[in-house]
């Protein structure tokens, strides 16, 4: 049975689908069965992975079942990919039925066994989308920014997860927050990881070890259809992000050794 990750934070901009595509780039490098599921309207996880984004069928597609899930899964040499578009924009209008928090978890158990990780990408936005993937998913990743305006909304957040918890999902757990952009040397960043730190203890959680330094090479990476471990290896965001794998890979999926 797969253990699906989700990344989340109804922030944009703090580096949710760069971490999503590094996950996703990293387990497959180390041998991992892995699926990236989109459920972002812009569509970026395909586009950051180098899919043609408009060709073929959609998470969107998926959900309204028009299509099953084998059929919208996307190949790809970074692994397997359910793509998504602007027509997912629509799914808070679209997606009214009854129990429409489950539609994500019930599209999901027929390829479970299929995958080893299944990593999710999220809006920015506390949607239905955002609750289907909280109630589909084992646990989340939660980027931010190393800046004070990336802590608001934190609290809307941990209001949701709770409020999952409590009615659809009791086992959702939080593994950490990512602080991204972080520099060592600023007294803004050993600001913000207090602040953090004090946050991912009332979510039962922590803080991660690593923290995702800056580097023009995340904004570069995507516009050659590639995650920045793939783009850059050796960039100091690629070398942080490669621990983050380490940790949820754990002691199944080493990293390859080099010959």
């Amino acid at each position: 049975m797969s253990e699906i990750i989700t990344i989340t934070n109804q922030k944009g901009g703090v580096g949710k689908t760069t971490t999503a595509s590094a996950l996703i780039c990293g387990l497959h490098q180390r041998g991992a069965r892995v699926l990236g599921i989109d459920l972002d309207p812009q569509g970026n996880l395909g586009f950051n992975l180098g899919l043609d984004i408009g060709e073929g069928y959609t998470v969107c597609d998926v959900l309204k079942g028009n299509q099953s899930i084998e059929n919208a899964i996307v190949s790809s040499e970074y692994g397997d990919i359910l793509p998504a578009d602007i027509t997912l924009s629509a799914a808070e209008v679209e997606f009214n039925s009854a129990r429409r928090e489950f539609m994500l978890d019930q599209c999901l158990r027929p390829i479970r066994k299929e995958y080893d990780f299944i990593i999710i990408d999220t809006p920015p936005s506390l949607n239905v989308l955002t609750i289907n993937a909280y109630v589909a998913t084992d646990s989340l990743i939660v980027p931010m920014e190393a800046e004070i305006l990336s802590l608001v909304g934190i609290t809307q957040l941990q209001e949701t997860i709770i409020s999952v918890r409590d009615t659809f999902n009791p086992h959702l757990k939080v593994l950490g927050i990512l602080l991204n952009k972080f520099n060592p040397r600023l007294i803004l960043s050993q600001e913000v990881l207090e602040l953090a730190q004090e946050v991912a203890r009332q979510l039962d959680s922590r803080v991660f070890e690593t923290k995702i330094r800056r580097s023009i090479n995340v904004a570069e990476a995507p516009a050659h259809g590639q995650s920045v471990i793939t783009y850059a290896p050796r960039c100091k965001p690629a070398e942080d992000l490669q621990e983050v794998v380490a940790v949820i890979a754990g002691d199944r999926f080493p990293l390859p050794s080099k010959k």
